[in-house]
């Protein structure tokens, strides 16, 4: 049906907020589903004439995002992450459960419209093992009788309860106040107290502020942050931008997620401040489409900025025009990739392009444009209120400033917790932040730095957790979601589950990664299954060689990793399977328990 005048009004509004039409297409669908449950053919086609594009770039658009619907879904739907950490938790198992109860298989639904049960992949939600959403609403640490409830027809609201940081955090100060989303106790906190000080700041002075802090981007990379924004080009007539990348989608990071739900003006003054830094008027802040809590509280608390004068026109009376605008994502890890990320944003499909020119040079709608993490924008106003001296001597040289680090998997108290970069070790945030393996098991093997980045094991655990010294013992901090697994864990298993997610999550664009990620779940289901032979080993090596470097971004690299990381450290375990047609779990608590029974 057409969209309602209600809805017609609110796509215009959204449609104004633009510089180009088109990238309120992801909007447009997703007003479309709400109103009609899914995105029929006549919603396509009106969509594409109130954006001026064709039919068939809508259908485009809407068929590669995961939370798009062509066709209708159950009134209830209900879905259940079982990626790594969810799946060390039993999402799995959970999910077959309650398909069996309603007499459907996983990503059907029922033959009344009732309810739709759907695996999905990483929510972000890691440390509440196992992750359910149920019509978009977090349901974590999800049991059997949660699940029943639910299939009752209650509702069941269960978000994450955040454990608090040891010492007195930076970045988390505000989290654990009460009321902490609204403006009224960000600004009782020292929110926005300096934010008309740092507008009549010369750019150019912030700039080398974050520069000289040494900050590191938080998303992945770990690259100067301040460097970066002296890439933009200086004769350059055309707008800036700013892009904040809140897609977060890396396997066991839920960092980010803490500041979006629990102190979102953090996060829009800090983008305020950044964006006048890089001579910018607009802010986009690119949510991932999964986090629905954090888009309620963050659209609330931009409204609330706006009432107040800290975004908009004239902001308290500067003369800087900032404007802020929350854009959200439909279902893509692949737009934590920053070309990726400006290409959905534009209202295409989410796929890399190629580079150079990178960005900083003609990033969006082909304008110079700075696209940065949450957290690494975050430490913006601290450095200026603090200076950037202090800011580096929170850490190893090159390695300053407060960190959040995520931990999930098989530990005591998963959570997200804050510490200055590099002074602490992993085996500390293991044991001390995180409380270590549960039921008296042993760490047998830690990802230190979300599912891309190579695994260390229990002899490498006394690392120093910052860039440099992480990457010395032959892995990688990335995002510094940490997923421990304990000696009680099958890597081929692992290396099964993160190969699914690898294979569901790439974009398509290029074929070694398009191909060779169903060639890796492939042949790691059959030796899992206790079908595989020696020769798949090597096949397994070939393939990911003919991934290696040959893709327009890095997922190819990453999806690679997992496969390549637990074959390194653990092929006799991968010899096991293939000799013996079956699990070692079947057999013994641990493998080393059943490599000694033969």
């Amino acid at each position: 049906m057409p969209f309602t005048a209600e809805n017609r009004t609110k796509l215009d509004a959204t449609i104004a907020k633009y510089p180009v039409r088109r990238s309120a297409l992801l909007p447009a669908l997703r007003l479309a589903q709400e109103q009609d449950g899914y995105i029929s053919p006549e919603a396509i086609a009106e969509i594409a004439e109130i954006l001026g594009v064709s039919t068939a770039q809508v259908h485009d658009t809407a068929s590669f995002y995961t939370m798009f619907n062509l066709k209708p879904e159950g009134k209830t739907v209900i879905e259940v992450c079982t990626t790594i950490s969810c799946a060390l938790g039993g999402s799995e198992g959970l999910m077959k459960r309650t398909c069996k109860k309603l007499g459907i298989s996983p990503g059907e639904t029922t033959a009344d419209g009732k309810f739709t049960v759907k695996p999905v992949e990483c929510l972000a939600a890691c440390g509440g093992a196992p992750a359910v959403q149920v019509n978009g609403e977090w349901l974590e640490n999800a049991t059997d009788k949660d699940m029943d409830r639910v299939l009752a027809g209650e509702t069941v609201y269960r978000p994450f309860e955040w454990p608090k940081s040891p010492g007195e955090p930076v970045l988390f100060k505000n989290v654990w106040t009460p009321g902490s989303q609204s403006i009224e106790v960000y600004k009782k906190n020292g929110g926005y107290a300096n934010l008309k000080k740092y507008l009549e700041m010369a750019p150019d002075f912030i700039v080398d502020e974050v520069k000289k802090s040494g900050l590191r981007g938080r998303g992945g990379a770990g690259f100067p942050t301040g460097l970066k924004w002296t890439f933009l080009p200086k004769d350059s007539p055309k707008p800036r931008y700013l892009c904040v990348n809140a897609d977060e989608s890396e396997p066991g990071t839920y960092k980010d997620r803490v500041i979006i739900e629990k102190d979102p003006h953090l996060l829009i003054e800090s983008s305020i401040i950044s964006a006048h830094a890089i001579k910018s008027k607009i802010a986009f802040i690119y949510i991932r489409g999964e986090f629905h809590e954090g888009a309620r509280t963050l659209n609330k608390a931009i409204a609330e900025a706006y009432a107040a004068g800290y975004a908009g026109k004239n902001i308290l009376g500067t003369g800087i025009d900032i404007e802020v605008v929350l854009h959200r994502g439909a279902g893509s890890y692949e737009c934590g990739e920053e070309t990726a990320l400006l290409e959905s944003l534009e209202g295409k499909r989410g796929q890399p392009r190629l580079k150079p020119p990178f960005p900083a040079v003609a990033g969006l709608y082909g304008c110079p444009t700075i696209v940065n993490n949450v957290e690494t924008l975050c430490n913006v106003p601290f450095i200026l209120e603090r200076g950037a001296e202090w800011f580096a001597s929170l850490g190893p040289e090159k390695n300053g400033g407060p960190k959040l680090y995520s931990i999930s998997g098989d530990v005591k108290r998963p959570g997200s917790y804050e510490a200055n970069l590099g002074r602490i070790t992993l085996r500390q945030l293991i044991y001390d932040y995180a409380g270590g393996p549960r039921d008296g098991r042993k760490v047998r093997v830690v990802i230190p730095g979300g599912s891309s980045v190579p695994m260390l094991t229990e002899n490498e655990l006394d690392v120093q957790l910052d860039f440099d010294s992480v990457m010395k013992a032959g892995s990688m901090l990335g995002s510094a979601g940490c997923i421990v697994a304990d000696d009680s864990r099958s890597m081929v298993a692992l290396a099964r589950n993160l190969s699914a997610f690898y294979k569901h999550e790439s974009c398509g664009k290029c074929t070694p990664c398009r191909e060779g990620t169903g060639w890796l779940y492939r042949m790691l289901t059959r030796i899992e299954t206790g079908k595989g032979e020696m020769k798949d080993l090597d096949t397994l090596k070939s393939v990911c060689d003919s991934i290696a470097g040959r893709t327009l971004c890095a997922f190819g690299d990453a999806a690679i990793t997992p496969v390549l990381s637990s074959m390194a450290k653990f092929r006799d375990e991968f010899e096991y399977y293939i000799t013996n047609h079956e699990s070692w779990t079947v057999k013994a608590e641990t493998f080393a328990a059943a490599k000694g029974r033969g």
